[in-house]
């Protein structure tokens, strides 16, 4: 049992420029992250049909589909991006693009997931698909160094959950791994749709000592994810909320302060205690409806109760296009509903550092960079 406090935040984030904060971004969809302009010029060459033709208009009609409290709404958005994503340039381009946006988000670290088998409708194979993303990813690297600034992206070769090309692509992810290939995912629909359907891919994948996280606990509840930690093997959860229904919070009031005592059930405690790193999206588990069990507002979100029960939480956007956010927005609705510090948001990345799929060397060098730049921010308030 555990006793926590729940109308207590520290104070709020002081007035300083976030976006130029160093940032880690682990859950990030290449094709929920394209620009409106880019999808309507990719779309006119491939004579794909938009809602519209206005790239504000066309941003606002994602933002509104998307905001539908269902995750099988959600991502029927991604019709209209995976449509223009069929060619070898235009995968290129999309992948340069988000490479841009990530950098001028202050992201320094990123792993972009992305399903290779719904790229293949122009002829493409799956390794040639995966060559453009990289040499996309790479051009964005190239051009965010030579304008001054640093990125590191590297890909999460996604398996889609209702088909059954799991082996292929964990074949295709491992083949890749000196070509920019970081680990390896599944997504799509969740429920219905168990881990266990790809048991002989994560096998694959464990005897291969590649790295895998898998969504879990976002359309579906505790049973997906004890499957992913245990067929999927998942060194980390992809949303991962809904192990907060595993969580009994008795709220009672002492000495004028509302306390709840806290107890896990064992699902709960067995990620908490082996700090298993949650990909946590707040605004896109609104709209999805995966926090429904909770609220509808963010400050009913159980990211808070996770972040104060010490669960491993990282913060990330999940589909900037769909969600209408970035890292920065993600970080500052944080500090604005929950009260959280610089030093909150530090920590915040720090788990993000540490569950990233980089070697530990690369991992420790990271959070040395991050730590000083963060360090420089509040030493100078401090003299202030």
């Amino acid at each position: 049992m555990t006793k926590l406090t729940t109308d207590q935040h520290p104070e709020s984030v002081p007035a300083v420029e976030l976006k130029s904060l160093p940032k880690v971004s682990l859950h990030d969809h290449l094709d929920g992250g394209l620009r409106p302009a880019t999808i309507i010029e990719l779309a006119a060459e491939a004579g794909h049909e938009l809602p519209s033709t206005d790239p504000e208009e066309l941003r606002q009609w994602f933002l509104d589909s998307a905001d539908s409290g269902s995750l099988v709404r959600y991502l029927e958005t991604f019709d209209h991006t995976i449509a223009v994503m069929q060619t070898h340039d235009a995968l290129v381009r999309v992948a340069r693009e988000f490479v841009e946006d990530l950098a001028d988000d202050g992201v320094v670290y990123g792993e972009v997931r992305w399903a290779p088998e719904q790229h293949l409708t122009k002829g493409l194979t799956l390794d040639e698909v995966v060559e453009a993303v990289q040499e996309g990813l790479e051009e964005g690297m190239d051009a965010v160094d030579e304008a001054g600034g640093y990125i590191e992206v590297g890909q999460l070769v996604t398996a889609m959950r209702h088909a059954d090309r799991g082996s292929e692509i964990a074949q295709l992810a491992v083949r890749h791994r000196d070509n920019g290939v970081v680990g390896f995912d599944i997504a799509g629909a969740e429920d219905g749709f168990l881990p266990s359907r790809f048991t002989e891919a994560f096998t694959y994948l464990a005897e291969n000592n590649f790295p895998a996280t898998v969504h879990a606990g976002e359309a579906a509840g505790l049973d997906s994810i004890q499957d992913a930690l245990v067929h999927g093997r998942a060194l980390r959860l992809g949303h991962g909320v809904r192990i907060a229904e595993d969580i009994h919070l008795d709220v009672q009031e002492e000495d004028g302060h509302d306390v709840g005592t806290v107890s896990l059930g064992d699902l709960a405690q067995w990620v908490r205690d082996r700090q298993i790193p949650l990909e946590l999206c707040p605004s896109s588990n609104l709209q999805t409806g995966a926090v429904a069990a909770f609220g509808t507002t963010i400050g009913e979100h159980p990211i808070d109760l996770l972040h104060q029960l010490g669960f491993n939480v990282t913060v990330n956007t999940d589909n900037r296009l769909m969600s209408g956010v970035t890292l920065t927005g993600e970080f500052e609705l944080l500090a604005d509903t929950f009260g959280y510090d610089l030093e909150t948001i530090l920590e915040l990345t720090l788990n993000a550092v540490h569950a990233a799929f980089l070697p530990i060397e690369a991992r420790e060098q990271l959070a040395d960079y991050i730590i000083e730049c963060y360090d420089d921010v509040m030493d100078g308030d401090d003299e202030d």
